[in-house]
């Protein structure tokens, strides 16, 4: 990686942290003095830029319809809505940016658009606020490793932006004058420090009315519109062309050792080619490491007796994630023991699958695969009480090899809508056009005395994504084998 240009500042005018006022460079080993002759020159004979305006953003429609939805829940308030910082990485690294969730769904934007943006929402009417390119004959564009075209490739103008996003736009250094003055102003608090304390200081105080605007910018992502529910599908499908492409590389993963970071990787280059990056931290998780539920460490061998647990997911440039998982028998072929364990689990997502219509209980989808599991460990002798007692709420002896839930809302976050109220979510009753998860496991440690010997170190879990509909669950990654035997016919088609 090239270091990076001496940092010049951003000139931003509302004076808080100095990430958005003039900050200054500490580092003297990244400072190189530029002559005049060079800043001539460097100035110099460039093409101008396109006169043609990009097309309006597929989300740009749907973005106009959210931002009404959220006005009247907040008549006559003022919202701000910002994309979030740059975060450091190491040193003078950063992070590859992903905007906040609420930012992308209000703007339409996706991708890595747009650091240090702000979108601010007043009846409707949105103004979205960034930093626009400057002209090639300024310091920036060959001296600003933030902004400048040279470092971070051609921004764009205000023009290029309203015509991408359909809403007015303006430079973010003109934020703090629009914001004063402005009654009933509110923030997503989490999404930008420097943000947030210029509303605190614009209004006086905090706001208890902030945690409502995050609420509720939760809440409103419930019931997926058809721009949601098709590019869901798009990063379901890209997902399978990853999982296929794991599949094949099964054998290659076992001799080369250090399998679970090859599987990762394999499935990280689709998720790049075919989208924007993974949409969470790939699980790729062989043997006893599939019982650790949110194993990312990813640094184990693959053994063709033992199962790989992949729980992986493609987000495609609108931010919209899958998350699917498959247990695979890593030499093609279930052993007993885990085909019997496998089995149990299937039965328990189905019986959660049938549980998904509009109008029963968010909670029923848990209720009706854990059942299914409880069951299953009492059949293998492992509860000190009966199933039904393991499942009444002074009970759940069975959680020991489930504790996690069955069921979580998906869309721009993995765990979509996670700041609603839980009266909403977890207590609430599913709609239709809602995409939620479903995904039971059943996980035998190694080192776990009570499962008899033959199935300790067994770990398995299927998911995934469906939409709730008033009738039967469409289950969007269909395409995905499920059964015992669609799986291994799965590996040997894809191996042969």
């Amino acid at each position: 990686m090239i270091a990076p240009a001496p940092a010049p500042g951003r000139d931003v005018a509302f004076q808080l942290p100095r990430r958005l006022a003039g900050m200054t460079d500490s580092n003297t080993n990244r400072r190189d003095p530029f002559s005049e002759e060079f800043k001539k020159f460097i100035v110099s004979d460039w093409a101008p830029y396109s006169s043609e305006l990009p097309a309006r953003l597929p989300a740009a429609d749907y973005a106009a319809r959210r931002r009404k939805q959220i006005s009247e829940l907040h008549p006559g308030a003022t919202l701000v809505f910002p994309a979030g910082p740059l975060k450091v990485r190491a040193n003078d690294t950063d992070y590859r940016f992903r905007p906040h969730t609420a930012f992308a769904y209000f703007t339409g934007l996706g991708e890595d658009r747009e650091p240090d943006a702000v979108l601010v929402v007043h009846e409707g009417e949105g103004v979205l606020f960034f930093r626009p390119r400057a002209p090639r004959t300024d310091r920036e564009f060959y001296a600003n490793a933030r902004y400048g075209e040279m470092w971070v490739g051609q921004r764009d103008s205000l023009e290029e932006m309203q015509s991408a996003v359909g809403i007015e736009c303006r430079d973010i250094r003109t934020l703090e004058e629009y914001l004063t003055g402005r009654e009933n102003l509110f923030v997503i608090r989490e999404s930008d420090p420097a943000v947030t304390a210029l509303v605190d200081t614009v209004r006086g105080d905090e706001s208890d009315d902030d945690a409502l605007l995050m609420q509720h910018s939760s809440s409103l992502r419930f019931v997926k519109d058809e721009y949601e529910v098709g590019d869901m599908g798009r990063a379901i499908a890209a997902t399978k062309v990853g999982f296929d492409a794991v599949v094949r590389e099964l054998p290659n993963a076992v001799a080369n050792g250090r399998g679970e970071r090859w599987v990762e990787g394999i499935f990280a280059l689709h998720a790049r080619h075919l989208g924007n990056a993974v949409g969470y931290d790939t699980i790729s998780a062989s043997g006893d490491h599939a019982n650790t539920l949110h194993w990312i460490r990813n640094d184990g061998d693959l053994r063709e007796d033992e199962l790989l647990l992949l729980d992986a997911g493609v987000e495609v440039n609108s931010l919209y994630t899958a998350d699917i998982t498959r247990t695979l028998p890593i030499g093609g072929k279930f052993t007993k023991a885990q085909r019997h364990v496998y089995d149990a689990v299937h039965r328990a997502q189905q019986a959660g699958i049938d549980a998904a219509r509009a109008g029963e209980p968010f909670k029923n989808v848990h209720a009706a695969a854990v059942k299914v599991v409880a069951e299953f460990v009492e059949e293998l002798g492992m509860l000190p009480v009966s199933a039904e007692e393991s499942l009444a709420e002074e009970g759940g002896h069975h959680r020991r090899w489930m504790v996690h839930g069955t069921s979580h809302h998906l869309g721009l976050d993995v765990h979509d809508c996670a700041h609603a109220l839980r009266e909403e979510y977890r207590e609430g009753d599913l709609k239709a056009g809602m995409i939620i998860t479903v995904e039971p496991g059943i996980y035998f440690k190694s080192t776990d005395l009570l499962v008899p010997e033959e199935y300790r170190g067994i770990g398995v879990r299927i998911e995934d994504d469906i939409l709730v509909t008033d009738g039967d669950a469409v289950v969007l990654s269909d395409a995905f084998p499920r059964s015992a035997d669609d799986v291994e016919a799965w590996i040997a088609d894809l191996q042969a």
